[in-house]
């Protein structure tokens, strides 16, 4: 798992499945599914989910997509974050107990009797990582689970969580607008041989250009409202002239950054309609060259915001310093 390019999943990228849920507003479950089933016949077959995604719903849906196709893909599920009944955030629990739980739910929602990828979507601050690990190699034990990963979380975390089991990947956002793992945390994966997933990849649609529509959490996000808003679409807009003049689209540039720039991770890309896939599907890596115009345009720290609201901000442990 430590580059996710195996014989089983012999894309570059791949899916993330959030946004099929409803995080940016409304979807349609047919859509999904066949954007889903088109992904995996194109070779993208490492989906990314999380038991609390809809509530349960992508869950239900990836495994309405994937019947008759298990065999063929890689399953990442995140566990941990809380809801309340008006989806608001409630916490994370990661105990040894819950977490047995989470993925008894989590198999059956899926409709299949193991998961590849399974890891605690945050770190939780009332339980050490060495219980919450511990609990994960029962489980990969039992046959349950095939790999544990990690997501957001710190150097210090890393190390102490992969004392106990072998780690096979971290999820952590990573794009042109979001740079900061390349300080300590991709040091470490190589030093440890652990591979890694990059989120965020299009900053939320931001490089794009995705409008913001009725029920889309980002219009209460930092890089997307107020003075930050506007500064940003500045810089969006110089990155779209140089995709432009390259003839590509802007999503194209910003995962070719990201192939260019980490050719031993993967970018999970939340493609929601078969016209993102096929652009996504379609890019490449950036020459060098092409690197540094791309930074020259954008460089690190340029843009206004931080990636999550304060309060979210406060729960990353890979933002500690």
């Amino acid at each position: 798992m430590n580059d996710e390019r195996t014989a089983s999943n012999p894309t570059k990228i791949a899916l993330g499945c959030m946004g099929m849920s409803g995080a940016y507003g409304k979807t349609d479950d047919a859509q999904s599914i066949a954007v889903i089933q088109a992904a995996i016949a194109r070779g993208v077959t490492f989906l990314d989910t999380g038991d609390f995604y809809g509530s349960g719903h992508n869950e239900l849906l990836i495994a309405r997509a994937i019947a008759g196709r298990r065999d063929k893909v890689q399953l990442s599920v995140k566990f941990g974050a809380l809801r309340s009944p008006d989806s608001n955030f409630g916490g994370v629990d990661t105990r040894p107990v819950a977490l047995k739980n989470f993925l008894t739910y989590s198999l059956v929602r899926l409709g299949t009797d193991y998961v590849d990828v399974y890891r605690p979507a945050r770190l939780d601050p009332a339980v050490p990582i060495e219980d919450t690990i511990g609990a994960i190699a029962d489980l990969v034990r039992a046959g349950y689970v095939r790999s544990i990963g990690l997501s957001e979380v710190g150097p210090e975390t890393i190390r102490r969580a992969a004392k106990v089991h072998p780690i096979a990947d971290l999820q952590i956002e990573y794009s042109i607008v979001s740079r900061d793992p390349e300080d300590a945390i991709f040091p470490l994966l190589a030093e440890l041989g652990i591979g890694a997933t990059l989120y965020g990849v299009l900053s939320r649609g931001l490089l794009a250009g995705s409008p913001i529509k009725t029920g889309d959490h980002r219009a209460h996000m930092p890089r997307f409202s107020g003075a930050n808003g506007e500064a940003n679409a500045k810089l969006v807009a110089d990155l779209h002239g140089l995709a432009k003049h390259w003839g590509l689209t802007p999503s194209q540039l910003a995962i070719g950054w990201v192939l260019g720039k980490q050719p031993r991770f993967v970018p999970t890309l939340g493609m929601r309609t078969l016209q993102q896939l096929d652009e996504a599907v379609a890019a490449a890596p950036l020459t060098a060259e092409r690197l540094a115009e791309v930074e020259a345009v954008v460089p690190r720290g340029a843009i206004a915001g931080t990636r999550y609201p304060a309060a979210l901000m406060g729960t990353l442990d890979s933002e500690k310093r």
